[in-house]
């Protein structure tokens, strides 16, 4: 295995930019008050897992393009999930307003990114439904 030139979903930048934007999450929680550590402490880092994991366990399932979808879809909720984590650690001042527009900027782009990835694969799922359909007819009479 070692030396592939595919690497799978390491290969995504958008996964690539999700571990990025995990690695920010981490060290801005760790500046949240220890009474948090069970509460939004925990809550914004497994939302950030969470966009990584279901990005990585949807690509090993593309065979499955709408599970896929679905997955990407899900770690698009966490993206919003994050967004939403440190807006709250910034008005709690748990973490300064430059700490949070930096999580918030990672995260943006992460959002992008999966917005765009999440439409490609509606497009190639919408592709391949009107290639069945057409098979179902008999072909290509129109």
């Amino acid at each position: 295995m070692a030396g592939r030139k595919n690497k799978g979903f390491r290969d995504l930048l958008v996964w690539q930019k999700g571990m990025e934007a995990l690695e920010l999450v981490h060290a801005v929680s760790s500046e949240f008050p220890k009474h948090e550590l069970f509460g939004l402490t925990s809550q914004i880092r497994r939302a950030a897992y969470s966009v990584v994991l279901n990005i990585s366990e949807g690509y090993k399932r593309r065979r499955y393009p709408r599970d896929f979808l679905r997955q990407l879809i899900t770690a698009h909720g966490s993206e919003g999930e994050v967004e939403t984590a440190i807006e709250i650690a910034v008005r709690l001042k748990y973490v300064n307003a430059a700490s949070g527009r930096k999580v918030w900027k990672a995260y943006d782009e992460v959002g992008r990114m999966l917005e765009g990835l999440i439409k490609s694969v509606e497009r190639d799922i919408a592709a391949a439904d009107q290639m069945a359909k057409k098979r179902a007819r008999g072909g290509n009479r129109e």
